[in-house]
């Protein structure tokens, strides 16, 4: 056992965290989103909602602070102005859990894919609530 180590982060999730580098990218997908077709690395937390794994991992990752948009969310089909309540819940845990809080971003679905694809790891959660996906880009850790 670890100290400060949020328990629902799997041992293979936090060897991915730590292996990832300053830029590279995170998904935290929801119970419907192609997580093993698209992702190279796909983590399972099933029955974890994405708005604890956004809390947990946001923890311990810095968000990249010389981009402008290191959290990026899938517009809604139809409606891209929208804003999901699991996004609502999204920006407040960034706004306060994150080391540099910043303002969430919006990518139209099939570029939210196309990202997804090239990111470091999927992290599939059991978010049943529809549009429950993140992407976090990972910043680094100052001295």
């Amino acid at each position: 056992m670890l100290r400060n180590i949020p328990s629902i982060l799997s041992p293979d999730l936090l060897h991915s965290l730590r292996a990832m580098g300053h830029g590279d990218d995170i998904v935290i997908a929801d119970a419907n989103f192609p997580s093993t077709a698209l992702g190279q690395r796909c983590h399972r937390l099933d029955g974890i909602s994405a708005t604890d794994t956004l809390q947990a991992i946001l923890s311990l990752l810095p968000l990249d602070s010389f981009v402008p948009d290191p959290a990026l969310v899938m517009q809604v089909v139809g409606d891209p102005g929208a804003v999901p309540p699991v996004v609502t819940e999204f920006q407040n845990i960034i706004t306060q859990t994150a080391d540099t809080p910043v303002q969430i971003a919006r990518l139209e679905r099939f570029d939210f894919y196309a990202r997804a694809k090239s990111a470091f790891a999927i992290v599939q959660t059991g978010e049943t609530r529809l549009y429950g996906n993140i992407i976090l880009k990972k910043g680094v850790i100052g001295t």
